[in-house]
């Protein structure tokens, strides 16, 4: 297997990510966060970047070999010790408002197999040396991007079957397919009308502003509440200089925040979720006045108990509705990978909410947040809830039942 063009898609796909995921601006930083495993990607980024008029380009390289190295040898003072230039790199992102781009490429399972509780520990610390950075992009004061591109480990997950070139040929089939780059020659154009489909189903819903959901489906009997005067957001969002931007392409999702005080109820993950290099899968959560009072793994337990010491990750920040006819979810395929998962299906995420899916929530401080029902924390982990067997209600302030989804999609 072999794809046509692929060079000239390529490029395609480094102008949408510049142009519609982050929309860059003149003058302006941007940081790309990007494999080493995929420089020739990187450099078209910073190519089209410069193009767009960027100040500077600031790659900042991994390497999930080194990253397995650190975990498993470092001395546990150097996993829980952020180095000051870290600290400092935060803060300098968020205070210039830098254009960050995430490409996710790495094996889902690359850290599988270390020890659980190094990997825990590292990650809360990390959480904390970076609070400056996750404020600023959940606050959209800057503009951010998550997309992804074909890495060979990662692409042998998700095709086992087809030989290593057949896999990853495959893998970048489907993320061009995904991100609307067969469609036509101008995808900025495919993307603004995908962004204007789903922002519809975000303005009957914050019309309606239910005050709680409830799911329910052989793997639930769920219920969530919603803020007062909560925001649904679609695909597209503005910084705060009103700058549109694309937080995640591909993306099939409406979102808004959870009321951490009012969930109830057990729902179950309806696909693996790749999270701290290791796979999870077969998960269960019991909540009971917005906590978590029972999490249980079919595989990955001990990844999910250390997740869950992390402050504020035992309630939930987002709740997403994806309909099971997506495009992502009608390929059957399971992409081991949040980014794609989460928009096969309906998710919900354990640990922060974003304060833009409250009315003048990025003005709140951390104590007002969690007044009004957003939950505060150093992590955000999405999980997939969603099948074509789940039904959604909406429960109005007087009681009223409106019907959302029915058998995974829109009613």
């Amino acid at each position: 297997m072999s794809i046509p063009n692929f060079d000239e898609k390529l490029v395609k796909y480094a102008q949408l990510i510049t142009k519609v995921g982050v929309n860059i601006q003149p003058q302006q930083v941007v940081i790309l966060y990007i494999s080493v495993s995929q420089q020739k990607l990187a450099h078209l980024i910073v190519e089209e970047a410069y193009k767009l008029g960027a100040g500077k380009v600031i790659v900042k390289w991994s390497d999930s070999f080194n990253t397995r190295q650190f975990l498993t040898n470092a001395p546990e003072e150097f996993l829980t010790n952020i180095p000051d230039y870290q600290k400092a790199e935060a803060q300098y992102i968020a205070e210039h408002k830098a254009a960050r781009i995430s490409v996710m490429s790495d094996d889902p399972n690359a850290l599988g197999g270390v020890e659980a509780s190094r990997i825990g520990a590292y990650q809360k610390a990390l959480g904390k040396a970076n609070l400056p950075v996750r404020k600023a992009t959940q606050n959209n004061d800057l503009s951010w991007t998550v997309v992804a591109a074909a890495g060979q480990e990662w692409a042998q997950k998700v095709f086992p079957d087809l030989s290593p070139k057949e896999s990853v040929d495959r893998l970048w089939k489907e993320i061009f397919k995904t991100c609307h780059l067969n469609e036509g020659d101008d995808p900025v154009a495919v993307w603004q009308a995908h962004d204007q489909k789903l922002r519809s189903k975000a303005e009957w819903l914050n019309q309606e502003q239910f005050s709680a959901l409830h799911y329910t489906a052989p793997t639930a009997d769920f219920t969530v509440g919603l803020p007062e005067n909560h925001i649904w957001e679609a695909a597209g969002s503005l910084n705060s200089d009103g700058v549109e931007f694309m937080a995640n392409m591909p993306t099939e999702e409406v979102f808004t925040a959870a009321d951490c005080h009012r969930i109830d109820g057990y729902i179950c993950s309806t696909k693996p979720l790749s999270y701290a290099g290791s796979v999870l899968e077969g998960m269960r959560f019991e909540f009971k006045d917005g906590q978590i009072i029972k999490a249980t793994a079919e595989k990955g337990q001990a990844v999910l108990d250390h997740l869950l010491t992390i402050p504020g990750a035992k309630s939930l920040g987002e709740v997403s509705l994806v309909p099971d006819p997506s495009p992502i979810s009608q390929s059957g395929i399971t992409f081991f990978n949040t980014l794609f998962d989460e928009n096969a299906s309906d998710h919900l995420a354990l640990g922060s909410a974003y304060p833009t899916n409250v009315q003048g929530g990025t003005k709140m401080d951390d104590k007002t947040l969690m007044e009004h029902g957003l939950n505060v924390s150093e992590t955000h982990v999405d999980f997939m809830v969603g099948s074509a067997q789940m039904n959604i209600d909406g429960i109005k302030k007087d009681g009223t039942i409106i019907p959302v989804f029915r058998n995974g999609d829109w009613v």
